[in-house]
This record gives structure tokens, C-alpha cells and sequence, in this order.
């Protein structure tokens, strides 16, 4: 019994084993035959040609001071997952430069005044989010926030909640941030202009070289959140930041609002790039602006930033000459220019300002900027807060005259050959020993400057501006039939208080303004004409500044404000202290 047992264990062990290794095989004969099909189908034979692949738009220009950025999502729309957490709020976020976040929160959220915010980022993260601006044309409330450092090492870059400081509820943040990526500034749609005929669309990204612009038939508009279902039209103008868009015919019971960006073809609709957007077409309101006050034959529109301090002067000299209204873009300053505004306005002076939070978008502002003013001005001086117009001609002058402007400037008569743009030579006056800003302005403590003239600026006919908007900050491209007229020194020049004492003069290290000219503390490009001779890349005085650019003593201006505003021998009337006067004045006149 016991040699028959001893026999019959190993037959049995040799049919398990012989039963196993046959299920064995036939597995991994299923896994060789279903690999092997899988990858024939995912990648082609050597002698078939490779798919084309899409090209890629033109990469922009190193601007910004964070890694490069990584896809972004196709929609933009506002946050709807904030109605989850009654303390979240709608919004939508962009990361710009220096590791800022603009949060743009839904106008249809209601905010409650004098609360403080704070923007959560996830990972048990937050910053404080300060107020910074509201959007025109009631397109919502601006926010500015910093990435955590933290946060900066994680990919993707996650969109905050904005909360309100004392209801923020950690755990159920959590799961919602997981769900929402960033937004980055680098390629964009950004804000949007209804006109009588088109709608205006500002985006950045596609013409990311100075001259260099995408062929408008290689774009089309796309009106609506779900590409699938969204309208398209065609784009009739493509420039800088401005493309034109055929206005979209959309049914009647279509949201009110609803999101507006750019496609880039790529010869097949599949192909086609859907850039991200943060910009609205709102259905039955056109962004046009609409006054019944009188068209102003004047204006002055330039882009700012923590300027309050030159403001007054700037205002008061020019309001004498001529300019009726001031249109400032705001590029997010926080020194309480709402304030100074609001002061000028009390004085008499139309002064008026548009929340331009974008960075590196001057010419897209000032292009934006004709829109805005076209049916209140006539004729926009293009100029900087720094910068005086000034006439040999008036210098005999007792005091100002509102036509003086008018009458050294503009072309005489109807149809003065179609003159429709008018370039003023500038001239750079340097610190003049001044080590803190003047207190009784810039053109009582600059004056002495460059020998020769650099550069020019503009005054410009809106009528005559290109449908493009096309410029160079400086000029615009004009409609076929009108012609720029060069000035000389001995009818107008403008006194460009460029390079201040130092305190001032460094700020402009912050960001320059244009898209297309590099950072100074940017190490590219070093030899532009934008830079400053003996400056490098960063903001650290030069020895000597306060005695540099001074070849010429020029006191023209400094003894004509003298005369005209001076109110003593060492006070102008736009100091603090005699602006109240103005004040009380003028609400007596309108009293």
C-alpha cells in the first residue's frame, strides 16, 4: 500500500503541472498577439509617410520671470464650481508676470464692500487678494494675489478660490482645486470692443514679433464656451493685438454673454488651435461708447501707472492749452490714483480713467483708446504724463489760451491736404541735479536736457486712424488718403522729462509697457534704443545720475508755467495746498 501510494503522487503532481503550463502558454500567447497589435496601430510602418504634424504659433519673447509655461486649457469660462462653497466666488484667473495672479471675479457675484479677500491656492496655501481695479463696461472686479512659493514647484499651476478672509473652508477647497489649471498670459484672449459694424477682439500671443503679423484668412472668431457648438466668423483685420471680427448672428435665446476668443487654422478644421479667453461678447448690449455731451476738439489719452504724484501739473498745463479731456488707462496703479482723479474732477477738469490691468499691451490700450474716444474726441494727443507740448510761439504770452493748442498744432482750414496725424519732436532733459521729485512739478525743477531731439509723438485725427489701429506708440498707421504732417522745432516741440532723479527714474525697471520692447532687467537685446546708456540690467544708480543727459540748459518752459501758473515766487498753483482752492472755485462756478 504504501509503494502504490508513493507512485500515484507524482503522476498526480505531473498532470497539474502539465495542466498549468499549458494555461500558462496560452496566456501569454494572448498578451504577445494583443501588443503586437496595439502598437501596429499606434505607430506607422517606415516606409509610410508621418502624419503632418500642425505648426505651432510663433513663441512669444521671454517677458516674464517664471519657468515656461505649459498647455493651457481651451475654456475660460467663469468658474462654475464656485457655486459649491457659498463663500467661493465666480472667477476667472491669469497668471501674468513676477508670479502674480490676476483674479477677475464675475460681475454677476455679488461682493461685499470693505471685506477682505484672500485668493487659496490649495496645498493648505493662500495670499492676501488686494483690490485692484474695476473692469469697464461692467465686466467684473479685478483682484491681484501671488503664487505661493510653495505652490511654484508644482505642475500644473492651480486657480485659486477667491474667498472671503474669514470663510475659508480648507478640506472643501481641496477637492475643487484639484479640477482647475491656471490660466497663463502668454497666449490669450483678453478683452473685446463692440462696434456699430464688428466686434473688436484683443488677444496675446498670435503676433508675437514686432511686424510680423498672422494673415487674418488664417483665423476665425469663435463665439460661445462649447467649441463643438460654437459660431465662427471671419476675422477682416489682423494686427499687433487687434483682430476684427464679423459680428456673429446667434439666436435669440442665446446667453447674454457668452465667451469670444480665437482659431488659428492649420489647413483642417481638426487641426485648428482654439486659443484660451477671458473675453466676453455680450449679445444685446454694444461696448460702444454713447454720450449726448458735445465732441471735444481736444483729448489726451496715454497709459499709467503710479503717476498721482505728476498728475496735476500735467492736467493743469495742458486743460489750459486746449485738451478738454484726459483719458487715462490705468495699468493697475496703487497709489491712490482714484483719488487724484476724483480731485482734478472737483476742480473743474474732465478727467476720466479705464482699468487696463494687461501687461505689455501699450499699443493694444492705445489702439483700444480710439474706440473708446471715438465719438468724444476729434483729435487725441497721444502723450505721457512726463511729456509737455510746448511752442517757441507762446513764450510771449501772458497767460494760456484754450486755442493755443488749435492754433500751433492742428492744420488750418477744412481739407488742409487730408492731414490727419501730426509728429511732434521730443527733447530729453535729464535729472538736473535733483535727487527727489521737485515739489513744485517737473518743469520747475528739470531744465537741462539733451542737445539734440529724440524720437516724436503724435497727435492724430481718430477719423483717419486705420481700421487695424495698427502703431508704434509713438504714430498710427492712417486710412489710404491721409498723410502725417512733420512739424518743425520752431512751431512745437515736447519737453520730455525722461530722465528724473533717481527715486522715480527707477521704477520704469518695474515693466516696460510695450509689447514688443524688452525688460531692462532682461539681459537680451542690450544695445536697444529703449535702454538707458550706462544702465545695466539692474535698478541700481549709476555714479554721477544726477548730473547725467545735461548738455544744454533749457528754462523755457520752466519760466513760461512760472508766469501762467505760479502763484508766488515759490509756489505753483497744482501744490497741494492751492488745490483746494480750485476746488472751492470751481464748485462755486457750478453752483
Amino acid at each position: 500500500m504504501a509503494r502504490k501510494g508513493s507512485i500515484k503522487t507524482p503522476l498526480t503532481i505531473l498532470a497539474i503541472s502539465i495542466t498549468l503550463f499549458a494555461t500558462l502558454s496560452h496566456h501569454l500567447h494572448r498578451c504577445v498577439v494583443y501588443q503586437s497589435t496595439s502598437l501596429s496601430t499606434s505607430f506607422p510602418s517606415l516606409s509610410s509617410p508621418l502624419p503632418p504634424q500642425p505648426p505651432l504659433p510663433p513663441p512669444p519673447p521671454p517677458q516674464f520671470l517664471f519657468p515656461p509655461p505649459l498647455p493651457i486649457p481651451n475654456s475660460a469660462s467663469w468658474d462654475s464650481s464656485a457655486t459649491s462653497s457659498p463663500s467661493s466666488i465666480s472667477t476667472v484667473s491669469i497668471l501674468i508676470s513676477d508670479w502674480e495672479v490676476l483674479v477677475i471675479a464675475s460681475p454677476e457675484t455679488p461682493l461685499t464692500p470693505g471685506e477682505n479677500y484672500t485668493c487659496y491656492f490649495g496645498h493648505n496655501s493662500s495670499s492676501p487678494a488686494r483690490f485692484a481695479g474695476e473692469l469697464s463696461f461692467g465686466r467684473g472686479t479685478a483682484f491681484k494675489c501671488v503664487l505661493p512659493e510653495n505652490n511654484r514647484q508644482r505642475s500644473p499651476y492651480t486657480k485659486p478660490r477667491l474667498v472671503r478672509s474669514d470663510q475659508i473652508q480648507i478640506p472643501l477647497f481641496e477637492r475643487e482645486i484639484a479640477a482647475a489649471d491656471l490660466q497663463r498670459w502668454n497666449s490669450l484672449a483678453y478683452d473685446s470692443f463692440t462696434t456699430e459694424h464688428d466686434v473688436v477682439l484683443f488677444v496675446k500671443g498670435v503676433n508675437s514679433r514686432q511686424g510680423n503679423n498672422r494673415p487674418a484668412s488664417d483665423l476665425r472668431c469663435v463665439f460661445g464656451d462649447d467649441p463643438s457648438i460654437a459660431v465662427r466668423t471671419a476675422v477682416t483685420s489682423s494686427a499687433q493685438e487687434v483682430f476684427r471680427c464679423v459680428p456673429p448672428n446667434l439666436p435669440e435665446n442665446s446667453p447674454q454673454k457668452i465667451s469670444v476668443t480665437l482659431e488659428i487654422i492649420h489647413g483642417k478644421d481638426a487641426d485648428a488651435l482654439i486659443l484660451p479667453s477671458v473675453a466676453h461678447y455680450a449679445l444685446h448690449e454694444e461696448r460702444t461708447i454713447e454720450f449726448s455731451e458735445p465732441t471735444s476738439l481736444m483729448c489726451a489719452c496715454t497709459m499709467v501707472y503710479n503717476v498721482g504724484k505728476f498728475l496735476r501739473e500735467w492736467v493743469t498745463y495742458h486743460a489750459g492749452l486746449g485738451v478738454e479731456k484726459f483719458i487715462l488707462y490705468d495699468n493697475d496703479s496703487d497709489d491712490g490714483l482714484d483719488r487724484r482723479v476724483r480731485e482734478l474732477n472737483r476742480a473743474g477738469f474732465d478727467v476720466r480713467t479705464v482699468y487696463w490691468p494687461w501687461p505689455k499691451t501699450q499699443e493694444a490700450g492705445f489702439s483700444h483708446c480710439t474706440l473708446y474716444a471715438e465719438q468724444l474726441c476729434q483729435w487725441m494727443a497721444f502723450i505721457d504724463v512726463d511729456e509737455f507740448i510746448l511752442s517757441p510761439t507762446w513764450l510771449d504770452h501772458r497767460k494760456p489760451s484754450p486755442n493755443m493748442l488749435k492754433s500751433s498744432l492742428l492744420p488750418k482750414g477744412t481739407n488742409p491736404g487730408r492731414v490727419g496725424q501730426v509728429s511732434v519732436k521730443c527733447v530729453e532733459f535729464g535729472p538736473s541735479n535733483q535727487t527727489e521729485h521737485p515739489v513744485q512739478g517737473v518743469t520747475q525743477g528739470y531744465t537741462c536736457r539733451r542737445k539734440f531731439d529724440r524720437r516724436h509723438k503724435s497727435v492724430v485725427m481718430l477719423e483717419a486712424v486705420h481700421p487695424s489701429l495698427l502703431n508704434m506708440v509713438h504714430h498710427f498707421k492712417l486710412r489710404e488718403g491721409f498723410k502725417t504732417s512733420q512739424l518743425g522745432k520752431h512751431r512745437a516741440i515736447v519737453n520730455h522729462y525722461k530722465y528724473q532723479a533717481w527715486p522715480e527714474f527707477r521704477a520704469k525697471f518695474r515693466r516696460r509697457v510695450s509689447a514688443y520692447v524688452v525688460d531692462w532687467r532682461q539681459s537680451i537685446n542690450p544695445k536697444s534704443n529703449d535702454r538707458v546708456p550706462g544702465l545695466g540690467f539692474e535698478a541700481i544708480e549709476p555714479p554721477g545720475w544726477a548730473q547725467k543727459f545735461c548738455e544744454k540748459t533749457d528754462e523755457r518752459l520752466k519760466v513760461l508755467t512760472r508766469r501762467w501758473f505760479g502763484v508766488n515766487s515759490s509756489a505753483m498753483i497744482w501744490q497741494s495746498a492751492f488745490y483746494q482752492t480750485m476746488q472751492s472755485m470751481a464748485s462755486i462756478d457750478q453752483a
